[in-house]
C-alpha cells in the first residue's frame, strides 16, 4: 500500500510549480504595467546619419503614425518598415536611446538615371519612386530588367567615352533589342546580338569617319556633322544617316 507521505509528495511539487508560475505571471504583469507608464514615454526621434532627400516632415509623419507605446514597448520593426517605405530610403535602422529617444540611421538611394519615365534607378539597379530635379540619363526596359539595363549602360558608356560620346537614353525593348540616343541627338540601333562587339567596331571607326578631316590649302581641318542615325545591326558594318547634304567622310579616304 502507498503511504500518505508518498501520496502527498507529488501534490506538493505541483503546488510549488503553480505557486512559482503565479508569482512569475504577477512579476511579468507588474513589469509590463511599469513599462507602459507615461514615465517612459518617447519624446524625440534623432536621425544620426546625414540625408539629402528625406525631410524632417516625412520622419515626423512616420513618428506620428507608427511610434506607439513607451521606451520599452515601442515596436522598432514597425517603425523601421515604415521608414523604408519613404521614397528615398533604401535601408533604415532604429535603436532606443535611454531615457526617451529613438535613434534612426538612414541609407538613401543614389540615383543613376530615370527609369521608364516614372521612376528612378540606382547604381545597383534598384527602382524607386521619387522626384529628382537634376538632369539624369534615361534608362528603360521591361519589368525586372533594371539591373541588366544599368550594367549595359555602364559598359556602353565606357566604350563610347574614348571618342567623347555620352549616352542620354538607353532602351531595351520587349523583344530584347537595344537602342540608344546620345546627348548630341544621334540615335544608335544596336539590335539584340553581339552588341558590345558592334559598338566597339563603331567606336574604332568613329574618328576616321566623323573626326576632323585633313586640312587643305591652308584651311583649318573640317569636322563633319554628327550622323542623325547609326544602325549597327549588320554583320560586317553599319549604316549611317547623315543630315541632308552631309557626308561622314571623303570617298577617296575610305
Amino acid at each position: 500500500m502507498t503511504s500518505p507521505e508518498l501520496a502527498a509528495h507529488p501534490l506538493s511539487q505541483v503546488a510549488r510549480v503553480l505557486t512559482w508560475g503565479a508569482l512569475g505571471l504577477l512579476a511579468y504583469g507588474a513589469l509590463s504595467w511599469v513599462a507602459a507608464q507615461p514615465w517612459f514615454a518617447l519624446h524625440s526621434i534623432e536621425v544620426k546619419t546625414p540625408v539629402r532627400h528625406v525631410t524632417e516632415a516625412q520622419i515626423r509623419l512616420v513618428a506620428e503614425r507608427q511610434v506607439h507605446g513607451t521606451f520599452f514597448t515601442v515596436d522598432l520593426e514597425r517603425v523601421r518598415n515604415s521608414l523604408e517605405k519613404l521614397p528615398w530610403v533604401r535601408e533604415a535602422r532604429v535603436e532606443r536611446r535611454w531615457p526617451d529617444a529613438l535613434v534612426v540611421s538612414l541609407v538613401e538611394h543614389v540615383p543613376l538615371a530615370r527609369w521608364n519615365d516614372d521612376a528612378l534607378v540606382s547604381e545597383g539597379g534598384d527602382v524607386f519612386g521619387a522626384a529628382e530635379s537634376a538632369k539624369l540619363p534615361r534608362l528603360a526596359g521591361p519589368e525586372g530588367s533594371s539591373a541588366e539595363v544599368v550594367a549595359a549602360y555602364h559598359r556602353y558608356q565606357a566604350a563610347l567615352a574614348p571618342v567623347g560620346l555620352t549616352i542620354d537614353e538607353l532602351r531595351l525593348s520587349a523583344r530584347r533589342a537595344w537602342r540608344m540616343r546620345l546627348d548630341s541627338g544621334m540615335e544608335i540601333a544596336l539590335g539584340r546580338q553581339q552588341t558590345d562587339a558592334r559598338l566597339a567596331r563603331f567606336v574604332r571607326l568613329y574618328p576616321r569617319l566623323f573626326g576632323p578631316q585633313p586640312a587643305e590649302n591652308g584651311q583649318p581641318p573640317a569636322v563633319p556633322p554628327a550622323p542623325l542615325m547609326v544602325d549597327l545591326r549588320y554583320p560586317d558594318g553599319f549604316a549611317v544617316r547623315m543630315p541632308k547634304g552631309a557626308t561622314p567622310f571623303k570617298p577617296s579616304e575610305t
